[in-house]
């Protein structure tokens, strides 16, 4: 049987979207024929991730608004420039290593800001029409360190806790309607600010794959696929999530995490 996703009439939001994982999330909505905004909080950025994708996905409807969608200006301005979608993949996060009795309140209070509430603020005004229509897709991007909470972060651990919380919570208020809502929960992966976060943790004198190696093998022994995830594996389960093929599954934390958590259920 081969499975055909098509998200040809439905409009996407994907914040954070101008690198990395947010990126591939942009790409691969685009790829399965929905209209996408890419979001970022500088106007160069966006048009050059919007480029990009228009590059990668010939003939993509793109969308680009540049707001910092953490704060109350910028999801202002989000909604002024997108009143309606039909996807919403909050995929804005912030992360660092900063030893535990370190952090400070202003930095908790940030990391809630960008990570927790900013998805909260963007369900909370996206998610009523998804309602009334009977159909809509809400997702969380969520990291391993949501369960299993890294000693170098803890800020960000308890920040993606959060958020499987606050997903749960939402699918049950738009339980019965036809919206589903989920977490995807990440596990390691590729992109430039972990690199950047491996180099600040293993030095810059290994090269790139052994340091990688070191990393895995030194800070995150469980993986059981013994490597970083690639970002467009994150992308393939979100797009799924956001098709109709996925009605069934809601209040999930979903796990693309190549076994990094020890556990059968999610």
């Amino acid at each position: 049987m081969t499975v055909h996703i098509d998200l040809a009439g439905r409009t996407a939001l994907v914040t954070g979207s101008t690198q990395g994982i947010g990126a591939a999330i942009a790409t691969g909505l685009a790829r399965a024929g929905a209209r996408v905004a890419v979001n970022g909080r500088t106007a160069a950025g966006v048009q050059k991730a919007a480029v990009a994708l228009r590059s990668e996905v010939p003939g993509a409807d793109v969308i680009e608004i540049d707001a910092d969608v953490a704060s109350d200006e910028g999801a202002a301005r989000t909604l002024d420039l997108l009143p309606t979608v039909d996807i919403l993949v909050n995929n804005l996060g912030i992360f660092g290593p900063t030893p535990a009795l370190e952090i400070s309140d202003d930095e908790w209070r940030r990391y809630f800001e960008v990570n927790v509430l900013a998805g909260v603020r963007l369900t909370r005004a996206y998610l009523p029409a998804m309602m009334e229509r009977g159909w809509g897709r809400v997702q969380y991007i969520v990291s391993d360190s949501a369960v299993a909470i890294p000693a170098e972060m803890i800020h960000y651990g308890v920040s993606k806790t959060a958020l499987l919380g606050v997903s749960r919570g939402f699918a049950k208020a738009a339980a019965g309607t036809g919206v589903t809502v989920n977490s995807v929960l990440a596990g390691p992966t590729h992109t430039g600010g972990v690199e950047n976060f491996i180099s600040e943790l293993m030095g810059d004198s290994l090269p790139w794959d052994e340091a990688q190696r070191e990393f895995m093998r030194l800070h995150r022994p469980q993986s059981l696929l013994q490597r970083l995830i690639e970002p467009e594996e994150i992308a393939n389960m979100v797009t799924y999530l956001a098709s109709p093929l996925a009605s069934a599954t809601t209040g999930a934390a979903v796990r693309v995490d190549g076994g990094y958590v020890d556990a059968i259920i999610p």
